[in-house]
C-alpha cells in the first residue's frame, strides 16, 4: 500500500494528474484516514480547477490532523479560488502560525487581502514574502497590481521589469508592464510589452484586448479592430470586447456596425453601462432619437449616481424638441459642470441659459475630464525668422459642412507673397467637389487622422508653422489635444466654436466688437482680437441651385412665411411660444423649420397644439445640399432666429439669398453672432434687445410687406460681410500682429485689427 502511495506521489510530481489520481483513491479505499492521501488528492484537485473538491478532500485530511501548515495553505487557495477571501484568509493565517516564514502562503494571504481590497495590509504581506525569497515572480506581479490600485503606478513597473528580470517569459508580468505603462502615457512601450506577452502565450486574451486599447488610444483603428476580433476568436463571451470594439467602429464613422457591437456585448451582458451608453450614442447618430432618449432614461433610472447620464438625456431631448425632459435635469446639469463633479460638453450647453463665468468653468472642467494639460516648448526663434508666416489651419470639417462651406475661398484668397497656408485635417474624407476644392486651396495639405494628438502636434511643429488656428473648439469631432501638446508658438481659435476653449495652450479667440466685447475678457482664457465687420468669413462662390415652387417644398403659394432653419436643439419653448403667438398674430401664416431628425415633427406638432395653433401651420425641411438648400431658403419671407444660441451659418445662408434675419442680443459669444452679422450686412435695425422688441419688430415686418421689402432690398453681395477679400485683409492683419508681439518677447494680448479701405 505504501508503495501505491508513493506511485502516486510521483506521478503527481511528474503533472501525470490523471495516472495519479486513482492511485490515490484506491489507497484511500483502503485507508479513508490517511492524511497524506486525502491531502495530496486534495491538492491534486486543486491543480485541476476543482477548488469544491478540493476543500472537501483537504478539510477531511485537517479532521485528522491539524498541524499541516501546507494543509492549511491549500485549503486556503481553494477558498480563494471559490472566491471566499474572508474564508481564505483565515486558512493562510492558520498556516503561517504553524509555519510564520513561508513565503508563498505571505503570498497567497497578500492576495486574499488584495480581493478584500486591504492594499495597504496587502503591501506589507509582499514585502515579507518578498523579503524571505525575492524571486517569487507571481508575487512581484500581485504587487504591481496592488501598487497600481493605490495609483503608483511607476512602483508598480519596478515590480514588474524585477520579475521579468527573474523570469523573462512571465506573459502575466509583460501584459501588468504594458498596463502601467499605458498610465505613465508611454503607450509605445506598452504596446510593445502587450505584443511580448501575446508572443509568449497564445490566445492570452486580456493582452490581445489591452492591445485592442493602446491601439485605439494611438489611433490604430483598423489595427484595433483586428486585435479585439482576435481576443474574441478565443473568447467569443468577452463583452468588454465587442464593447471597445463598438468604439472603434465609431471613430471610423462606421455607426450601424458600432451599434451591432454594442447590441452583441449587450446580449452578454444585459447592464454594461458602457455600452449601453455607446449603443444609446449610435442610436442617436443613427437619427433614432426617441430610442436613444429611451435608452439613456432606463439607464439613468437603473444609475442615478451615473451623472454624465443626466447631460446625454439634456442633449438627446434637446435635439428632437422634448422640452419638458431637457428642463427637468438642464440646471442639474449646469450646476455639476461648473462644479467639476461631472463634465458636460461645453457646446451642447451653449444652447441652454448659462452665463460667461459657467461657461468658462464647464470647458475648464472638460478638458481637466479629459486629462487635456498644456505642455510647454521651447521655440528657436531663428527658425520662424522669414517674412512669409505659416499658418496651419486644423479642422475635422474638410468635407461637406457649415465651416468648410464658409471658410473655403478664405483659403484661395490667402496672399501668397505674405503667408503659407497648411491644412491639417482629421476628418471624413467624402471625396466631395468640396473636400477637392478645399485641399487644392492650401500649399500643403495633411491628413491626421491616424495620427495621436501628439503626433499631429509634432508634424505641425516640423512645418515650422508660426500660428496654428483651431477651427473645431469643442465642437463635433474636436481634437483640442493637439493644441494642448503645443503645435505652434502662436495658437488661436476661430469661427468654430463661440466661446472660450478653457485652455490656456490657446492664445488669442477672434471675434469682432459686437459678438464677443473686450469686457468679456475675464471669462476667457484666450486673448481677444477684434476683425472689423464681423468675425464671420462668407464664401461668395457658394453656389445656389434651381429656385423650387413653393409648393414644392410643402409651402403654401401666397401665405407669409416665417422660417427658422437652425439645428433642431436650438429652439427653446420660450422662442416657440413667441413663434406660435406671432403664428396667431398673421392670418394665414406659416413657419418653415428644419427638420434633421424624424422626432421633431411629431414633438413640435404637439407643443403647436398644446398653444392653440393648427399644427399644420408647421412645414418641415430635410437636410439637403448646400445649393438646393441655399435655393429653396430664397422662399422664405423672414428669418426668426434664436436665443440663448443665434443663427450663424445659417443667417450668412439667408442673408445671401436675400431674406431679412430678425434676431435679440444675447449675452454670451454664441448669443450674439446674428447680430454681427446684421451689422456688417447693413441691417442693424434688425437686432432687438429684448424678445419683446422681437417679437414687435417680427410682427411689423410681418404684417407691412412694403416695409419687408425695402429691408430686404438693402441687402446686397458687396456688403461687408460678403466682401471675402477685405475679410481676408483684416484676418491676415491680425495674424501678423500676433506673429509681432510674439517676436518681440511680449505675451500675448487683447487687440483690434484697423479696418481695410
Amino acid at each position: 500500500m505504501a508503495g501505491e502511495l508513493e506511485k502516486a506521489l510521483r506521478l503527481h510530481q511528474e503533472g501525470r494528474l490523471l495516472e495519479a489520481e486513482p492511485l490515490y483513491r484506491t489507497h484511500l479505499q483502503r485507508q479513508p484516514r490517511e492524511f497524506v492521501a486525502l491531502h495530496l488528492l486534495g491538492a491534486l484537485k486543486l491543480q485541476q480547477d476543482k477548488p469544491a473538491e478540493a476543500i472537501t478532500l483537504i478539510e477531511a485530511a485537517l479532521a485528522v490532523d491539524q498541524t499541516s501548515g501546507a494543509a492549511h495553505a491549500n485549503h486556503g487557495l481553494a477558498l480563494a479560488a471559490l472566491r471566499r477571501p474572508a474564508e481564505a484568509l483565515a486558512s493562510y493565517a492558520q498556516a503561517l502560525a504553524i509555519d510564520p516564514d513561508n513565503a508563498d502562503t505571505l503570498a497567497h494571504r497578500a492576495d486574499a487581502l488584495c480581493d478584500l481590497d486591504r492594499l495597504m495590509d496587502a503591501l506589507q504581506s509582499y514585502d515579507r514574502a518578498l523579503t524571505i525569497n525575492p524571486r517569487l515572480v507571481a508575487a512581484r506581479v500581485n504587487r504591481g497590481l496592488a501598487l497600481r490600485a493605490l495609483g503608483r503606478s511607476a512602483q508598480a513597473l519596478a515590480d514588474y521589469e524585477f520579475a521579468l528580470s527573474i523570469d523573462p517569459v512571465a506573459a502575466e508580468a509583460w501584459n501588468n508592464r504594458g498596463i502601467v505603462l499605458q498610465d505613465l502615457g508611454r503607450q509605445r512601450e506598452a504596446l510593445t510589452s502587450y505584443e511580448r506577452a501575446i508572443a509568449l502565450r497564445r490566445g492570452y486574451v486580456e493582452a490581445l484586448f489591452n492591445r485592442g486599447n493602446i491601439l485605439l488610444d494611438l489611433r490604430r483603428l483598423p489595427e484595433a479592430l483586428a486585435s479585439y476580433a482576435e481576443a474574441l476568436a478565443f473568447r467569443p463571451d468577452f463583452a468588454e470586447a465587442y464593447c471597445n470594439r463598438g468604439h472603434v467602429l465609431a471613430d471610423l464613422r462606421r455607426p450601424e456596425d458600432a451599434l451591432a457591437s454594442y447590441e452583441r456585448a449587450l446580449a452578454i451582458k444585459p447592464d454594461h453601462a458602457d455600452a449601453l451608453i455607446g449603443r444609446a450614442t449610435m442610436l442617436a447618430k443613427l437619427d433614432r432619437h426617441d430610442e436613444a432618449l429611451a435608452e439613456y432614461e432606463r439607464l439613468f433610472a437603473a444609475r442615478p449616481e451615473m451623472r454624465g447620464l443626466a447631460r446625454e438625456i439634456v442633449g438627446c431631448s434637446a435635439a428632437v424638441c422634448r422640452w419638458a425632459t431637457s428642463e427637468a435635469l438642464i440646471a442639474r446639469v449646469i450646476e455639476d459642470a461648473v462644479s467639476g463633479r461631472s463634465a458636460a460638453d461645453p457646446f451642447m450647453l451653449l444652447g441652454f441659459e448659462g452665463t460667461p463665468r459657467q461657461y468658462l468653468a464647464i470647458a475648464t472642467n472638460w478638458l481637466r475630464h479629459w486629462k487635456i494639460e498644456r505642455r510647454t516648448r521651447t521655440w528657436n526663434a531663428a527658425v520662424f525668422a522669414t517674412d512669409r508666416l505659416r499658418i496651419a489651419y486644423l479642422s475635422a470639417d474638410y468635407h461637406r459642412h457649415a465651416t468648410a462651406h464658409l471658410i473655403a475661398e478664405l483659403f484661395e484668397l490667402h496672399d501668397r507673397e505674405r503667408f503659407e497656408i497648411i491644412g491639417v485635417s482629421f476628418g471624413p474624407n467624402e471625396r466631395s467637389e468640396l473636400r477637392s476644392r478645399l485641399i487644392k486651396s492650401f500649399d500643403r495639405f495633411y491628413d491626421v487622422t491616424t495620427r495621436t494628438d501628439e503626433e499631429a502636434a509634432a508634424l505641425v511643429r516640423e512645418l515650422n508653422a508660426h500660428i496654428a488656428v483651431d477651427l473645431k473648439g469643442h465642437t463635433t469631432d474636436a481634437r483640442i489635444g493637439i493644441l494642448a501638446h503645443r503645435a505652434a508658438p502662436i495658437q488661436a481659435s476661430y469661427l468654430g466654436y463661440p466661446g472660450t476653449t478653457g485652455g490656456d495652450f490657446i492664445d488669442y479667440i477672434i471675434a469682432d466688437p459686437i459678438a464677443l466685447p473686450f469686457d468679456q475678457q475675464e471669462f476667457y482664457c484666450e486673448k481677444i482680437v477684434h476683425l472689423p465687420d464681423s468675425y464671420q468669413v462668407n464664401d461668395r462662390r457658394r453656389p445656389i441651385g434651381r429656385r423650387p415652387s413653393r409648393s414644392e417644398v410643402g409651402l403654401p403659394d401666397e401665405a407669409l412665411v416665417f422660417c427658422c432653419f437652425n439645428n433642431s436643439w436650438k429652439v427653446n419653448r420660450r422662442m416657440f411660444e413667441v413663434w406660435m403667438r406671432l403664428l396667431a398674430a398673421v392670418d394665414g401664416s406659416v413657419l418653415w423649420l428644419f427638420a434633421p431628425n424624424s422626432a421633431v415633427a411629431g414633438n413640435l406638432h404637439s407643443e403647436a397644439r398644446a398653444l392653440g395653433i393648427d399644427p399644420g401651420r408647421l412645414v418641415f425641411a430635410p437636410p439637403v445640399d448646400l445649393p438646393e438648400h441655399l435655393a429653396r431658403v430664397a422662399l422664405a419671407d423672414l428669418f426668426l432666429d434664436t436665443l440663448p444660441y443665434n443663427a450663424h451659418t445659417t443667417a450668412s445662408d439667408a442673408l445671401w439669398v436675400g431674406v431679412p434675419v430678425v434676431t435679440c442680443l444675447g449675452t454670451t459669444f454664441a448669443g450674439r453672432v446674428a447680430a454681427s452679422l446684421l451689422n456688417a450686412a447693413g441691417l442693424p435695425e434688425l437686432v432687438t434687445r429684448t424678445l419683446e422688441e422681437y417679437a414687435a419688430l417680427a410682427l411689423r415686418l410681418a404684417t407691412d410687406r412694403q416695409l419687408l421689402q425695402s429691408v430686404g432690398a438693402k441687402l446686397s453681395h458687396c456688403k461687408p460681410l460678403f466682401d471675402t477679400d477685405r475679410f481676408r485683409r483684416h484676418i491676415e492683419a491680425a495674424y501678423r500682429t500676433m506673429w509681432d508681439i510674439w517676436r518681440r518677447g511680449e505675451p500675448p494680448r487683447s487687440f483690434s485689427v484697423d479696418p481695410a479701405p
